[in-house]
């Protein structure tokens, strides 16, 4: 079925499926209608009644206080019942309860009042949410398991013996406990829960709290009764009945830290288990709040949409995201697990203990989790060298926020649709750089006297943005002041004058920079990739500028200096133009004395120069000189920001007719990094960041057949395959190794069989990805085949599967012709607006493009803001080949020129 959005219906107020928005609401009958007067505009419900609300929110006239849940999942008939009575504080005479519920059978509903209990009398409407029903209320209800990966969900895993093992699970984040019990389904009606599972005694439950007694009941089953919550929003509500194994430990603190998984992986859990340990600890202390909750489990669920949830202290994750093997598993593995639990963990503060009041602000949750991330593991993991990966965030960040389909990083948003567009690249990459902007500015010792304020002065409340910049406001008089390169300055910090312009406009500004003599003139113009000037007016940013120079002693005034750099480690979230000879001082710095600045700069100025080319700032030979400079290039940031701006120039020929420019371009970026892949050992040895950037270029080298290293890897392929996969390859090259294998019938075939047996989760994400980067066009359609069926490759990687086709060229048009058969199936499994929805827009041809989505319907997805995006790159790109391909051409040759002169 279809997602039905229109009109005066409120996100928060249906309570279908995401397919299916058939709801129902419950009236109190004893009483009239609001708007009485305007009744005839009022929705109507199913059985001919004015519906008594009209809006997408709930209103306010009454609040929960308590629920106390009891529900019964049945996973042989895989649905489940229950029974929910709320506590409620009425603030208004009202005769009418409006509450959320979402494709469930509601009975029984009671009134419980001092006087008496009376039944009260229900409506339905099939397009809302809702539910219209002082007191306390008592509903009973019953649902089938959802077969998405929302609200209360079937799970399922393959034992090793080919057993296939069911379990339920929550994901509410964020309108879907309506679709597991009724409620108040919104940030801001804060409650307390009491829970109770039922289940078989082959299975275990966990929710939020501690489990305080388990009792038996009638036919053999159990009902476990877990301790009452605090007060949080039902977006935060979770419980899992599993045959999950765990294993414990107890913080600094006094918290008891579990891990649980499916029995078979229980031995993959220690790592997460010391990192949540720690990072728990580091964060009781960096707020200087204690941990509200006696326990913290995280559990690796085998179906699971997104990367982590963070329910309070309950926080869910994809098994990839929290399983690790030391045997298996690599240093960039190691990485992400890290941080994702770091995330989750930052959540149990930001988010969960203060909340924002609703969806337009969700960046103070996500922004703040993400830029925690590495705050807290620069602390407590120095040796992941987070910082090495900062400026990733905010370049990709900038290439969303770079399109007039941009938003606010704090937006109005209303339908479900438009609230899970939300969770995007805006909301918590930028989120996350300008607030490491921000502490840079006020200072880090100040900017975390302010969050602790904050923290501390809306625990267990809701916040909007104005709340943040208060309490960073009230100690910025003592800590703005700052010496910079020896010369003292001063500013008054007002949250208007400099964040408001950072949180309540789209987009980002480009700040040109022309040095004459001793005099600097700066201006400042919006970044946006479009033909229509127009579209960047009106927009102005207080930026916090920072710069260093050749003599970088001296701050103000400027001296005659070689060149300048503003932007000091993209600690600003700006792009820098270099007006008049700067590019070129900044080119012959780099050629000859490239550590004079850091690595974090000169991957700064290898994006902006390449993003300034888009448009018209910059030639694109200006750009190409500056990338010469790589070829002595070994820190990570700066190597992989030159791949991230020159392999897309070749990427945009390769669905065209232009094999021989192609080509040219592919041998330069291989030329350009030749020495450095020369230098990388087939080994595990290094600092994380050596072995996260020897898989990168091994890759690389690989994928674009650079002889040695194709060589190499067809060596240790057919060992491997040779020892049925028993011998233990270097995990840093695995993913080399293991593309050239699946480049032929044999390997492929080798390669999927041991996917299916293997029970290492990161060996199996690198299996996957070999595999749709294979030439054989009959593999890839399998590819995709097995991750639509969902049993051999879960439903849950789908996306990924046809993304990486996409980016095949030999799978493009399999991908592109899959996406539009199958989108009907596609957002009823993953839900319009979500990420993993929009990660499928990829470009393809333009007029397929605009004639396929243009087809669509609203409730089938027209109004997406990713579709608006996918059609700007698009005219981007044809913009791009338009002005520059006769430049990229022409540099190519007389580079090829003159290097065969030098041969010579």
């Amino acid at each position: 079925m279809e997602v039905n959005v229109r009109s005066k219906v409120s996100p928060s107020q249906i309570t279908c499926h995401v397919c299916a928005l058939s709801l129902s609401y419950f009236w109190c009958s004893a009483a009239g209608l609001p708007n009485q007067g305007q009744a005839k505009d009022l929705p109507i419900a199913t059985n001919g009644q004015p519906f008594p609300w009209d809006r997408m929110r709930l209103p306010k006239t009454i609040s929960p206080l308590h629920y106390d849940l009891t529900i019964h999942p049945n996973l042989t008939t895989l649905d489940f019942t229950g029974v929910a009575r709320i506590e409620l504080d009425v603030h208004e005479d009202t005769s009418i309860i409006i509450l959320h519920a979402k494709q469930m059978q509601i009975s029984n509903v009671l009134l419980l009042a001092p006087e008496g209990i009376r039944p009260l009398h229900v409506l339905e409407y099939p397009h809302f949410h809702q539910l219209a029903l002082k007191y306390e209320v008592q509903l009973e209800f019953a649902a089938n398991l959802s077969d998405s990966y929302h609200g209360f969900y079937k799970s399922s895993y393959r034992t090793s013996s080919g057993e296939v093992r069911v379990m339920a699970s929550t994901q509410f984040e964020a309108t879907f406990a309506r679709g597991a019990f009724p409620c108040f389904d919104e940030p801001a009606f804060k409650a307390n829960f009491t829970i109770r599972i039922i289940r078989e005694p082959r299975h275990i439950a966990i929710s939020n709290m501690p489990k305080v007694k388990t009792v038996e009941l009638p036919g053999g089953l159990l009902e476990d009764h877990f301790d009452t919550t605090v007060k949080m929003s039902t977006y935060l509500v979770a419980y899992i009945v599993s045959d999950f194994l765990s294993v414990s430990k107890t913080t600094q603190h006094g918290v008891k830290i579990s891990v649980y998984a499916v029995p078979e992986k229980i031995n993959q859990t220690a790592y997460a288990l010391d990192a949540a340990v720690k990072l728990l600890d580091f964060y009781d202390d960096y707020y200087d709040i204690p941990y509200q909750l006696p326990k913290h489990d995280l559990a690796a669920i085998p179906d699971f949409q997104s990367g982590a949830m963070e329910n309070w202290g309950l926080s869910t994750y994809r098994e990839a995201g929290l399983l690790f093997d030391p045997d298996r598993s690599s240093a960039s593995d190691k990485l992400g697990i890290t941080k994702v639990i770091a995330h989750e963990l930052a959540h149990q503060w930001f988010g969960n203990l203060v909340t924002m009041e609703w969806w337009n602000d969700l960046w103070l949750n996500e922004g703040f989790a993400k830029f925690m991330e590495f705050i807290s593991l620069d602390i407590t993991y120095p040796e992941l060298r987070v910082d090495d990966f900062f400026l990733e965030k905010c370049f990709e960040a900038m290439e969303v926020d770079s399109l007039s389909s941009s938003h606010p990083v704090s937006t109005p948003v209303e339908n479900p649709m438009q609230i899970q567009e939300m969770f995007d690249d805006v909301s918590y990459d930028k989120g996350a750089c300008i607030l490491n902007m921000l502490r840079d500015f006020l200072t880090p010792e100040a900017f975390e006297i302010g969050i602790i304020q904050y923290l501390k002065r809306y625990s267990y409340q809701n916040t909007v943005n104005s709340h943040l910049w208060e309490s960073l406001t009230n100690v910025s008089d003592v800590c703005v002041s700052k010496v910079v390169e020896g010369y003292e300055y001063t500013t008054v910090f007002t949250r208007e004058a400099i964040m408001d312009t950072w949180t309540l406009q789209e987009g980002f500004p480009l700040v040109t920079v022309e040095v004459r003599g001793r005099e600097v003139r700066l201006s400042q113009e919006r970044y946006l990739k479009t033909d229509d000037p127009s579209l960047t007016e009106g927009f102005l940013w207080q930026i916090p500028l920072t710069y260093m120079t050749s003599a970088s002693n001296t701050y103000p005034p400027l001296p005659e200096v070689d060149w300048v750099k503003f932007n000091v480690d993209m600690s600003g979230y700006y792009m820098v133009h270099y007006a008049g000879e700067g590019w070129n001082s900044i080119i012959r710095l780099l050629q000859h004395n490239h550590t004079a600045l850091s690595g974090n700069d000169r991957a700064n100025l290898i994006h902006n120069v390449f993003q300034l080319v888009s448009i018209g700032k910059v030639r694109l030979d200006t750009a190409l000189e500056l990338s010469l400079y790589l070829s002595r290039e070994t820190e990570i940031m700066a190597v992989t920001q030159g791949f991230g701006e020159l392999v897309p120039l070749y990427k945009l020929m390769e669905k065209r007719d232009m094999a021989a420019l192609e080509n040219q371009m592919k041998g330069y970026i291989v030329d350009l990094f030749r020495g450095l892949i020369d230098r990388q050992e087939w080994t595990d040895s290094g600092s994380v960041s050596e072995r996260v950037l020897r898989s990168y270029l091994l890759l690389f080298a690989c994928v674009r057949n650079y002889a040695p290293c194709v060589t190499k890897a067809t060596q240790l392929f057919n060992k491997w395959k040779d020892s049925d996969g028993t011998l233990s390859l270097p995990v840093d090259i695995t993913m080399a190794v293991f593309v050239i294998g699946a480049r032929t019938p044999e390997g492929w075939d080798f390669l999927f069989e041991k996917y299916r047996h293997s029970m290492q989760m990161s060996v199996k994400s690198r299996m996957k990805f070999a595999m749709t980067v294979t030439s054989l066009q009959d593999k890839l359609k399998w590819c995709v085949h097995l991750a639509s069926y969902g049993e051999v490759m879960k439903t849950q990687d789908l996306p990924d599967v046809v993304v990486s086709v996409a980016k095949n060229p030999h799978g493009y048009k399999l991908a592109w012709d899959f996406l539009r058969a199958n989108w009907h199936t596609l957002i009823k499994k993953f839900d319009l607006g979500t990420n993993t929805v929009s990660h499928m827009t990829f470009s393809s041809v333009c007029a397929q493009v605009r004639s396929f989505f243009g087809s669509l319907t609203e409730e089938t997805g027209s109004e997406m803001r990713c579709i608006q995006q996918t059609y700007e790159t698009i005219e981007d790109n044809i913009r791009w080949m338009d002005t520059n391909l006769p430049l990229l051409q022409a540099w190519l040759n007389k580079r090829s020129h003159k290097v065969a002169h030098e041969d010579l």
